[in-house]
């Protein structure tokens, strides 16, 4: 929707004057506007902190291995939830079988970086940079996914978007992001005393472009962006059935859906949950893994809920810096690994499958001896979302050093 006006803010009322052009999305934010568009494709990217157990996270229940190595935490075959014979879910990850079912969720096992790190640190710097064992990479490969694509004229401000206090590593880059913990503490503008980082981030983007986003000064310009707040978030209700759980990563995706369905532009969006590095007591059907595991599992099938026909364009991909070993440890927990598990989620998802080549659990089979064995890399999965769904065909800038070609991909999207 296209409006020809200027919008700014006079006596705590919303007045429309004027012929200068306003950015949709502002426009629809000053006149209410319910409706969602669609067609507008949208990636998601979670990151699981701390090397996730993808063994336990997605079970190889047929594989005797499993069990033998893994006496006290292995997750008893009565209890996972089967998927296709071979691999089924952990228990906790019950929100996640209708959308199985529906083929809405697909499965990339024994994925991950194929870089040795096993430092949190550097090993998440390589996911984020997507370029692993590069220390020099300067920007994150979900902000260089933004480069050549088609956007919006005038750009949306909300179409790169984290939850959190501060950009993330992954969208660190020449492409403007907004860094927000609370929709409804997010404030923008440098008048505000108690403005917080994302309020100076924001202003910070516009400071030397006002003119090309609303022809207008950077008063109107603030004012205006803070009547998308007139809607007040705090009485945002998602839809039937999209139940959060309590808590920072459920609070993400609803505000992340609350901004979604706002209507304001989103492209990319990311979000962390941590939580995952279990050296100690790691459990099985119950315990550690299973607490996060529930949590994870219940907020992105309320995300998914509440998204309703817009997850039709949306795609939401999971990773997590490495897995863990095969074996439990002395703690009965596991220690930090190599392959995992990827979730890929959306509307054009070709799901009910597990993607990638299964090595096996078979000592002469594991990596190093320990590990899980890498067959997919994460660069494969990812780059099938970023050129086949958004369309940006330049992998090679998105994910240099990697020949990311199609012929390649998993093909796991529709």
């Amino acid at each position: 929707m296209t409006i020809t006006r200027r919008v700014f803010l006079r006596n705590s009322a919303l007045a429309v004057v004027g012929t200068a052009a306003v950015p949709s999305f502002l426009a629809r934010a000053a006149w209410g506007a319910a409706e969602p568009a669609t067609g507008h494709k949208r990636l998601v990217v979670i990151f699981q902190r701390g090397a996730a157990d993808g063994l336990n996270i997605v079970v190889p229940h047929a594989e005797t291995q499993y069990y033998a190595m893994r006496p006290s935490i292995s997750i008893p075959r009565r209890d996972v939830l089967d998927l296709d014979g071979f691999f089924g879910l952990h228990p906790s990850l019950a929100p996640f079988q209708p959308l199985w079912q529906q083929r809405h969720l697909a499965i990339v096992h024994a994925a991950g970086s194929p870089d040795p790190n096993r430092s949190h640190f550097d090993a998440q710097d390589f996911m984020e940079s997507g370029t692993p064992g590069v220390k020099s990479t300067d920007d994150g490969w979900l902000n260089r996914s933004l480069h050549s694509l088609q956007h919006a004229s005038p750009k949306s401000p909300f179409e790169a978007i984290a939850m959190g206090p501060a950009i993330p590593r992954i969208l660190g880059g020449i492409e403007p992001a907004i860094a927000m913990n609370n929709i409804s503490d997010f404030s923008v503008g440098g008048r505000n005393p108690k403005a917080s980082p994302a309020a100076n981030t924001f202003e910070a983007m516009y400071d030397h472009s006002l003119d090309t986003v609303l022809h207008g000064t950077g008063e109107e310009t603030f004012d205006a962006v803070k009547m998308l707040k007139a809607a007040d978030p705090s009485k945002y209700k998602p839809a039937t059935g999209a139940n959060y759980p309590r808590g920072r990563f459920g609070d993400s995706m609803r505000q992340l859906a609350q901004l979604i369905k706002a209507n304001l532009g989103v492209q990319v969006a990311f979000a962390d949950i941590g939580g995952w590095d279990h050296h100690v007591n790691e459990g099985a059907t119950e315990g550690q893994i299973a607490n996060v595991l529930r949590d994870f599992s219940q907020s992105l099938a309320a995300f998914w809920t509440d998204l309703g026909d817009l997850g039709e364009d949306t795609v939401v991909v999971t990773m997590s810096e490495f897995g863990r070993t095969v074996r439990e440890n002395g703690n009965r927990g596991t220690d930090h690994g190599h392959a995992n598990v990827m979730f890929v989620l959306g509307g054009p998802v070709k799901g009910g499958k597990v993607y990638g080549r299964w090595p096996g659990l078979d000592q002469s089979q594991l990596y190093e001896g320990r590990d899980l064995a890498l067959t997919t890399d994460f660069r494969q999965v990812l780059g099938e979302t970023v050129a086949r769904h958004m369309g940006n065909k330049n992998l090679n800038e998105v994910f240099p050093g990697y020949e990311n070609q199609p012929g390649k991909f998993l093909r796991y999207l529709g």
